[in-house]
């Protein structure tokens, strides 16, 4: 799904997919993030509730499926004084070459934009959610997750690997699904061997393991999300990562329910109204 104002778009790839929808109704993003232990007000001015930087800045990387929740991920952030910028990619996203001429292509895209992302930004932590692209053996895969924790060390930044959240298998994806199912353990692993460079966020807590199921949030295509389910991502995420680079994220009342609810991207992906 294109976003203009967020994130990369590359071609050729995949034909865009129908999905999600418009904005959802501000009440009933409110509810959903009751449900996560806070209720949005939507009182405050938008990004105001924190002026004082916590030092953090966080590149997200991604496919379409990060697209969908980075609005709601930079609103999070930025309120609570992270600095934050979008790098994911529609149809795209991987670092993974699996020898097919589609992630060679992808992933060759991917480096020369992370690098040129590092060197602009200059994150202090790239978060890498695990793109539906990730595919190739165990082997390919660990390869270019342990590039991905060399290239953000020598840079003076740590990785965040975040698993994708389960999605429908069309056809599509049938045929590399044993190796999108290999693909967040292998992150994990790297993670777990990196010495401190590298964490992993088990994202299952938010979504579970079952795409069906009303707890991951998915919308009608079964694959990205809308409003609520970024939005509980995000508090979840930055709920993770202060925790990790100490800082308190903000309460979630200051950006639940703010300007980013209306980006393109959701009505792009029909989300309901």
């Amino acid at each position: 799904m294109n976003n203009k104002h967020t994130s990369r778009s590359r071609s050729p790839r995949r034909p865009a997919r129908h999905a999600l929808g418009a904005a959802t109704a501000a009440a009933a993003l409110g509810l959903a993030l009751a449900g996560c232990g806070e209720q949005g007000s939507g009182t405050k001015d938008e990004g105001k509730s924190k002026t004082t930087s916590t030092g953090t800045k966080v590149l997200w990387l991604g496919d379409s499926i990060a697209g969908a929740e980075a609005p709601a991920l930079g609103a999070a952030l930025k309120a609570g004084g992270v600095e934050f910028k979008d790098s994911s990619s529609d149809g795209g996203g991987t670092v993974v070459d699996s020898g097919e001429k589609i992630t060679r292509m992808i992933s060759g895209d991917t480096w020369k934009q992370l690098t040129k992302d590092i060197d602009a930004f200059r994150p202090t932590v790239v978060a890498y959610q695990v793109t539906t692209y990730d595919w190739g053996s165990k082997d390919q895969q660990r390869a270019a997750y342990e590039k991905v924790v060399d290239t953000a060390e020598r840079a003076g930044a740590k990785v965040v690997f975040v698993p994708s959240p389960p999605i429908k298998i069309d056809g599509f994806y049938k045929q590399h699904e044993a190796q999108m199912r290999t693909a967040p353990g292998v992150a994990a692993e790297v993670a777990g061997k990196s010495g401190g460079a590298a964490a992993f966020f088990d994202a299952s807590q938010v979504w579970g393991t079952d795409a069906s199921a009303g707890k991951a949030q998915r919308a009608p295509d079964g694959i990205h999300n809308c409003q609520q389910g970024a939005a509980a991502f995000a508090k979840w995420f930055t709920g993770k990562l202060g925790e990790q680079e100490r800082f308190e994220p903000a309460s979630v009342d200051t950006w639940a329910q703010k300007s980013w609810t209306g980006d393109e991207r959701y009505s792009k992906l029909r989300c309901a109204a």
